[in-house]
């Protein structure tokens, strides 16, 4: 499938297809005039590579005002390309919604756009977008909700009306919910297929709670509840543009752009008493222990072991992440010792994975074989106490702080990237500058750091272990160290 982007720069270039082609043929004769370049150059040894240090990094030039409605309104110019994107972060989301209308905020965000605005029904909507190449897309996540359009230069007052509309004046037809609860009811019918999607599905549900908004389900009888009414009604709540941060970077001219921008949504208000956006407490203790969600079809396990963690916003954040680094990626300790030296597993990780602002996960697994399961899970824990007990090497604290370091150049590797970084920092209200602070405190990280964190945060001796295979297949039995395994049901309720 074909990139709004990708499709934008098609039509854009069909457009110039005749000069195309005279440049091209310019552009052979030229070639054919220039000197050969040598047939082969020597190879040299990857140790003799020398690069360039990486340039210092830096947000490009923006612009941030807010309109008299309270809408937060970020600029960014980007003359590359005759192209303009834009994004919206609403403050809405899946935790928010009752728990007996799980689903309702994920179709709420579907229908705002395939079912069209007041003005332009469905069908006309996708026709002017698709004869122009242009998008524009909404959904709602579990924290935040989002809206995007993308366009060429041209087209940008056409598409841009358009995307107002549509965050205003979403028509909601039933057809369209009607069809969105059909696709979605079709998804839950097939969330069993995919191994690895129960583990991570069933081990939140024992890490915060299966009734906590971080990990409820969707159900036929949660789907059953939710009507055209309950859509506006979710809508009228959160959709508003004093709880709206909107961005947008292109070939645009600043004035010009302000200008549109409070054309189309400057009158704009909501007169509906704002909802309580606090976020829901993670305010359940994981449930400890082995648990099985048995299937005697697999001849692999699925494993997920780990506990709940923190936040973007713990001190510790930038040494937790140096502590992932000496453990995960191809030089890491468990791709070294687990897939490497022992044979276990094609694939290992183990994720210190905080939230913005509520308490995330450490997340340590992979996939075995049947007969390798306890094997598996004891390298895990075995791993996860040595990095407590054994200082890392001088040699592992450079590859993980180096993995780090020289990854930031793709933080920045587009305007729209490094744009949307700021909203969500807004967003989250964490400071603008929350990368930079990251990346000293990456290079300040020492060996004593890494290993006060690992036995601060780890938790080896209360993990929560979540297997998903054949148990009759695992030799020797999950009860071989685990004094009792619960099972699991993920039978679907009708």
């Amino acid at each position: 499938m074909q990139t709004p982007q990708l499709k934008q720069l098609r039509y854009f270039f069909t457009k110039w297809y005749r000069r195309g082609w005279t440049l091209f043929f310019v552009g052979l004769v030229v070639v054919q005039l220039l000197p050969s370049p040598a047939i082969a150059l020597t190879p040299k040894s990857y140790d003799e590579l020398e690069f360039p240090p990486l340039p210092e990094l830096s947000i490009p030039d923006y612009e941030r005002y807010e309109l008299n409605n309270g809408m937060v309104i970020y600029l960014m110019e980007d003359h590359r390309l005759p192209l303009v994107s834009g994004s919206a972060i609403m403050r809405t989301g899946s935790r928010l919604e009752p728990a007996e209308q799980v689903g309702l905020a994920g179709i709420t965000g579907t229908v705002m756009r395939s079912g069209g605005t007041l003005n332009h029904p469905a069908d006309t909507l996708n026709n002017i977008l698709e004869q122009r190449a242009a998008s524009i897309e909404t959904s709602i996540g579990e924290a935040s909700g989002s809206a995007s359009f993308s366009a060429l230069k041209e087209d940008f007052d056409l598409v841009f009306d358009l995307f107002a509309e549509v965050l205003q004046q979403p028509a909601f037809p039933q057809d369209k919910l009607d069809l969105a609860k059909r696709q979605t009811a079709g998804s839950i019918s097939r969330r069993n297929d995919e191994p690895d999607a129960i583990a991570g599905r069933e081990f939140s549900k024992l890490i915060y709670g299966a009734d906590s908004p971080y990990a409820r389900t969707t159900e036929y009888a949660t789907l059953a509840n939710i009507e055209r009414d309950d859509l506006i009604a979710f809508y009228r709540t959160y959709i508003r543009p004093d709880q709206m941060i909107l961005g947008i970077v292109g070939d645009i001219d600043k004035a010009a752009t302000k200008a549109k921008i409070e054309a189309v949504f400057g009158s704009w208000t909501n007169e509906n008493p704002g909802a309580d956006l606090t976020p829901p407490a993670v305010d359940q203790p994981a449930r400890t222990g082995a648990f099985l969600v048995d299937q005697p079809q697999l001849t692999q396990s699925s494993i997920f072991i780990g506990h709940q963690g923190g936040q973007l916003s713990n001190p510790d954040y930038a040494e937790l992440s140096v502590m992932n680094g000496v453990l995960n990626g191809f030089g890491g300790r468990l791709f070294n010792e687990i897939r490497s030296r022992q044979g276990l597993a094609y694939s290992v990780y183990g994720v210190w994975s905080p939230g913005y602002d509520y308490d995330g996960q450490f997340i340590a697994g992979g996939s075995t074989r049947t007969e390798a399961t306890i094997p598996f899970i004891t390298a895990l824990k075995g791993e996860m106490q040595r990095i407590q007990t054994e200082p890392i090497t001088q040699a592992e604290l450079a590859y993980a702080k180096d993995s780090i370091l020289n990854s930031f150049v793709f933080n920045f590797a587009d305007p729209s990237q490094t744009l949307s970084r700021l909203m969500r920092y807004e967003y989250y209200d964490y400071p603008a500058d929350f990368i930079f602070q990251y990346q000293q405190e990456v290079e300040a990280t020492t060996i004593a750091d890494v290993q006060r964190v690992a036995q601060t945060y780890l938790k080896p001796d209360e993990l929560t272990v979540l297997v998903v295979g054949n148990g009759a297949g695992m030799d020797p039995s999950l009860t071989s160290i685990f004094s009792e395994v619960t099972p699991v049901d993920i039978t679907i309720p009708e």
